[in-house]
């Protein structure tokens, strides 16, 4: 269980480089919604296929979290900012980038940090 929306956003990165999606699953709201560059995710389904096709696009990726800010914390929501970085091989070749993150967490009814937004800019 996530005791602390710090923890959420760890739990989260290292389910993101698990590149098994039922891992990410877990830390996410029912309602969760994805605003990427190139499109937005509404439903479950949707940010898996999303997900598994950066998985497949991007191999071996690693997915970082730096210079994280948290702007709004609450007892049962939390808004952080962050640079985000991914590194991997894309058609054979070493990759690496960086663009902007948002993501909000609020609390569920069994008092678990879940992801609700995720906000991705290059």
């Amino acid at each position: 269980m996530n005791n602390s929306y710090e923890q959420a956003l760890e739990n989260y990165i290292e389910a993101t480089n698990s590149h098994h999606f039922a891992n990410v699953k877990q830390l996410l709201h029912p309602n969760a919604v994805y605003w990427f560059t190139n499109k937005s995710c509404t439903t479950i389904t949707e940010i898996q296929h999303y997900f598994e096709n950066a998985w497949e696009t991007i191999k071996e990726e690693v997915y970082e979290a730096k210079d994280v800010q948290w702007l709004v914390t609450n007892q049962d929501t939390a808004t952080c900012l962050y640079t985000y970085c991914y590194s991997g091989y894309y058609e054979g070749e070493y990759v690496s980038g960086q663009g902007r993150a948002t993501n909000i967490f609020v609390k569920n009814e069994q008092n678990e940090w879940k992801l609700i937004h995720e906000h991705l800019s290059s």
